[in-house]
């Protein structure tokens, strides 16, 4: 009897080929082979790896009847119909347990680079200016961060956030007694009221798409420092850019990008990039990263073992 056939469309760490091959299942690995040669052979397969280079979709499903599982080697599963594979009797697998440290690490990189002003002090220096004065920065100590989206990442943000003196955290989520010792759990309108800093760790779902909007940012009582490492999707990018014009929002930490590609490897927009993807490559108080907040040497190691783990479970 042959081995399981486990589809690989994405690259990962060889740790998860190594373990699935010590389970029984033989890898097929396809990571640059198109979708329309992939199609015909899909009921070969038990398991598909995928990480976001295209969507698993009604047509794909169908295609591969024989499937047991799904494996997102990342946090989301916005790229696979979900409703349809639990109808099919798929079992989702996903990791965000496998990258929260190296995200919630990141938006604090973020945080406190845009309150100090780092971006801007280096290419000061760089052009050789030494301004003291104008690379002022502001302290953590005494401030409310509001974190919305309180899961995996939002509360390994909040943990990272214990340390500083004075600190205030509080949270907003959908479901209810999600608070816990890092972070009190509070009502939209009084994160709104109170934050000095915004952080989002939502997935990507029709609640969340264009959340950050106009009214929302009007909906802040105070100017604020923003943070996304979750979807760019969720925020409108020309509200943003009018914030931090005026000056509501003070600085922004960006690792995803509204302009993303569905795979999130490219910006769709790079060729003819609009004003506002301008502003925000050249405006001195923000600072970008290209989707890297989950992207670590450890948690590349880290997603990996979670799903191989996971999949141990199913057998």
């Amino acid at each position: 009897m042959n081995n399981p056939k486990v589809l690989h469309i994405d690259k990962n760490h060889h740790l998860l080929i190594d373990g699935l091959e010590s389970l029984g299942y033989q890898n097929i690995l396809a990571y640059n082979t198109p979708l329309s040669i992939l199609l015909p052979k899909l009921k070969e397969y038990e398991g598909v790896i995928i990480r976001s280079r295209f969507p698993i979709n009604k047509e794909f499903i169908d295609k591969a009847f024989n499937l047991k599982f799904i494996a997102r080697v990342g946090a989301g599963t916005e790229n696979i119909d979900v409703n349809y594979a639990v109808k099919k009797d798929i079992n989702l697998i996903s990791a965000p347990e496998g990258n929260r440290n190296a995200v919630g690490e990141h938006a604090l990189g973020m945080l406190l680079g845009i309150m100090n002003k780092l971006r801007l002090g280096h290419e000061s220096i760089r052009a050789g200016s030494w301004n003291r004065e104008e690379h002022r920065g502001w302290e953590l100590e005494g401030k409310t961060v509001g974190i919305i989206g309180y899961g995996n990442t939002g509360k390994s943000f909040a943990k990272k956030l214990k340390g500083f003196n004075k600190l205030k955290v509080v949270c907003y989520d959908i479901k209810p007694n999600m608070g816990d010792d890092f972070a009190e759990q509070v009502s939209l309108k009084i994160l709104q009221e109170k934050s000095h800093v915004l952080s989002l760790h939502i997935p990507q779902s029709k609640e969340t798409l264009g959340m950050i909007n106009k009214k929302f940012i009007n909906q802040m009582h105070k100017p604020f420092w923003f943070i996304n490492t979750a979807r760019g999707k969720a925020v409108v990018t020309e509200d943003l850019v009018l914030a931090l014009k005026s000056g509501k929002i003070l600085g922004a930490g960006l690792d995803v990008l509204e302009y993303e590609s569905s795979s999130f490897y490219s910006i769709v927009n790079d060729v003819n990039p609009t004003s506002e993807m301008n502003f925000l490559l050249n405006a001195k108080q923000v600072i970008l990263s290209p989707h890297v907040g989950g992207w670590t040497f450890e948690s590349h190691k880290k997603l990996a073992q979670t799903i191989l783990d996971k999949i141990k479970a199913l057998n």
